[in-house]
């Protein structure tokens, strides 16, 4: 019993720290400063996660079994990241202290910041690809049916949220050397430089 939730626990932690546009956007949050924004955000981002796990658990993950699911799936993220790596790249950069979200290429407010992470999270692959794996890995390989899937869902989540936690603190550590705007500027570009590799590697 301790053993499977061992195994959950480091799959799921595995499946969210690793790079991935998700956490590209949670490092950009934390670079903006503050608490509520990234804190929002990664409660979207591991909301929605866990949302995907409970769905793939209880068959939906038989609809990426389907090419035309799929690819549509492929191609609305690659477009919404494709958008969002071009917000970031051409962001203007301010003076300030970057803590009130003036000219930042991220949503503003707590409830926004908690909107991108559900949204992008809904929209991208590879979280699709960890759930159903995960499912078929720890869920479906069990006889203990929803209790085991809940018992996943909520293992999960707190991954999801410690794997977004760390790349938005990450972000927050490095806030000030990211204050001068040639280095804002450089990192924006670099990270839409990032999030548009990322797109190109979920089209081909």
């Amino acid at each position: 019993m301790h053993g499977d939730l061992v195994a959950m626990a480091v799959f799921a932690l595995i499946g969210a720290i690793t790079p991935g546009p998700v956490n590209l956007l949670a490092l950009r949050y934390g670079l903006d400063g503050g608490l509520a924004r990234p804190l929002g955000y990664v409660v979207g981002a591991s909301s929605s996660y866990g949302m995907l796990v409970w769905l793939a658990g209880m068959g939906a993950g038989l609809l990426l079994a389907h090419p035309g699911m799929a690819q549509l799936i492929q191609w609305v993220g690659a477009a919404y990241l494709a958008w969002l790596a071009w917000r970031i790249a051409t962001a203007p950069f301010h003076g300030g202290d970057g803590g009130d979200g003036a000219a930042s290429p991220v949503s503003p407010g707590a409830w926004r910041a908690l909107m991108d992470g559900g949204v992008l999270q809904v929209l991208n692959p590879k979280a699709w690809i960890v759930a159903v794996s995960g499912v078929a890995l720890f869920v479906s390989a069990e006889s203990g049916g929803k209790p085991a899937l809940v018992k996943f869902c909520v293992i999960s989540v707190i991954g999801c949220a410690a794997g977004g936690a760390v790349w938005a603190a990450a972000g927050g550590l490095l806030k000030e050397r990211y204050a001068r705007p040639q280095r804002q500027r450089l990192v924006n570009r670099l990270l839409g430089a990032l999030l548009g590799i990322t797109v190109i590697a979920m089209l081909f």
